[in-house]
């Protein structure tokens, strides 16, 4: 039997679970650690980490505390962890989280990330499915940075590209979720791995209705539409473009190297908010007013075909 308090559990791919201990506070936990996707390790501390307490502000809460969870070779440079571990820390800071401990792995191949909790009021949990008709959906990063570390790892990237994608990647989704409060948002999820029509699709998997995608209007860094064309595409945007092929389909206008970048896996990426139409662009301007200017409204949820995406220029 299920127990009533575990509001969010295993039963759908939601991005943390979320169990209630009273009428007024429940307790959001997730979990994530990855291999380094930049060079730097301070950079991919701070980077592990803010990924990581994206679950936790796409489901409307507050991160609270954390524990590290870290995977280094016995013989590893002591100095390269401490850098790692220093820049989750100070990005742990940043967003007001207590780390409270963690644990270490003897591994030849590193990866880091931690343990969040957080909490939330039992009646203001997002969900990333729950999207209504009329809705409209804003993105609040570009997208790209699965295609950039792919430039990069073939030394083929500009430095201002990575930079930018560094930025991006670091940059904490608490904002958008402080202010999504003041709004009734119907759906939210991070986009991360399966890329940003992967994690749409989730957002009407089962449900009657469906979704249109602008393409012109998703935000991305400027550099990926060239590295798109050399050919420089990772791995999972093949898998995941393969997986959704059955519920995806895009107009004539749309080519194929931008459904590659729709379906780019993300690290770290933005939110991806399901709002009302009169509320969107009150959001939207909001965002833009707090730092955010690459938010932008690009889509809406349709009353059908069920579970289908389409992609419109």
């Amino acid at each position: 039997m299920k127990d009533p308090n575990l509001l969010v559990g295993m039963d759908k791919p939601d991005d943390a679970g979320v169990y209630r201990i009273s009428d007024d506070l429940a307790l959001i936990l997730t979990l994530d650690f990855f291999t380094p996707v930049v060079d730097d390790p301070y950079l991919f501390g701070q980077v592990a980490v803010t990924n990581a307490l994206s679950d936790v502000y796409a489901m409307g809460g507050k991160p609270l505390l954390a524990m590290n969870i870290i995977c280094f070779p016995q013989d590893g440079h002591v100095s390269i962890l401490q850098e790692i571990l220093k820049g989750g820390y100070d990005k742990m800071a940043e967003a007001g989280v207590l780390l409270v401990g963690g644990h270490s792995v003897d591994d030849n191949e590193i990866k880091y990330g931690i343990s969040v909790t957080g909490t939330v009021r039992p009646d203001r949990v997002l969900r990333n499915a729950g999207s209504q008709p009329g809705d409209r959906l804003i993105l609040t990063k570009p997208l790209g940075t699965g295609i950039i570390s792919t430039a990069v790892k073939a030394e083929m990237a500009g430095e201002e590209a990575e930079a930018k994608a560094v930025r991006y990647m670091n940059a904490l989704n608490r904002k958008p979720a402080e202010l999504m409060e003041n709004f009734t948002v119907h759906a939210c999820t991070d986009i991360t791995g399966f890329g940003l029509l992967g994690h749409a699709c989730e957002m009407i998997d089962g449900s009657e209705t469906g979704m249109i995608v602008y393409a012109s209007r998703v935000p991305v860094i400027e550099e990926v539409h060239e590295y798109v064309s050399m050919g420089l595409i990772p791995a999972g945007a093949y898998r995941n473009e393969k997986y959704r092929f059955k519920v995806t389909e895009k107009d004539d206008s749309v080519t194929d190297d931008m459904m590659k970048i729709l379906f780019d896996p993300q690290t770290s990426g933005g939110l991806l908010i399901s709002l009302p139409a009169p509320e969107a662009e009150r959001l939207l301007e909001m965002l833009h007013e707090e730092g955010i200017p690459e938010a932008a409204v690009i889509g809406e949820i349709t009353e059908g075909p069920a579970g289908k995406i389409t992609v419109k220029g």
